[in-house]
């Protein structure tokens, strides 16, 4: 299967490319600033682009059978609409391409679905960027794409386990918090299984 990552060089990004090679998959990543993904073989390719330029995010998708986005907003906690301008252009690019497949890396809370008092403040907190991620689950939804959406808890540089906790209508109980690894294992894992075929999965350690 040949998979293009979007957000490759960030925490997550970095372990589904390892994780995907090491599973037989053959990569490309698209990243900004090549230097900063740290990662050769032979089954991966490094493409050289912006997730804000639709041209280049449509070429570099065409050939692939599936998109995998690990993108996060370069505004923090701010207001910002940057998550769906880039899943705009990657969806387009997908129906252009006639790619359907997509695994999206959004966050807990995207669903408003993190229980009790402490939940509330935690999404009060997260509101912009969820927002953001918000809008662009629902343009993947709404473009009759083979989606899976990953929602993981606070994100830990813990090692891969692979031993995590999943829930397709909120949070595991009492979730926390997951290694990015374990994210990376889950993306490469759903990529591959038709049970998470437009499915919407809640992940925590």
């Amino acid at each position: 299967m040949k998979v293009i990552v979007f957000g490759a060089t960030g925490g997550v990004g970095q372990s589904v490319v390892s994780q995907g090679l090491e599973n037989g998959l053959e990569i490309s990543a698209f990243v900004r600033t090549p230097a900063k993904l740290g990662i050769s073989h032979k089954n991966l390719t490094v493409i050289q682009g912006d997730a804000f330029n639709l041209k280049e995010v449509s070429e570099a998708i065409a050939g692939h059978d599936a998109v995998i986005s690990c993108l996060g907003s370069s505004q923090g906690m701010k207001k910002s609409t940057e998550l769906q301008e880039m899943v705009k252009n990657i969806v387009t690019g997908m129906k252009e391409q006639n790619v359907k497949r997509i695994v999206y890396t959004a966050s807990a809370g995207v669903d408003r679905e993190i229980p009790g008092v402490s939940g509330k403040l935690v999404m009060g907190m997260l509101k912009n960027p969820l927002k953001d991620h918000r809008a662009a689950v629902e343009y993947i939804k709404e473009n009759g794409l083979n989606y899976t959406i990953a929602r993981p808890m606070g994100l830990t540089n813990g090692p891969l386990t692979g031993d995590y906790r999943e829930s397709d209508t909120s949070v595991p109980e009492k979730a926390k918090s997951i290694a990015r690894a374990d994210v990376a294992h889950f993306i490469v894992k759903a990529l591959q299984d038709a049970r998470y075929n437009h499915a919407s999965v809640g992940i925590s350690n």
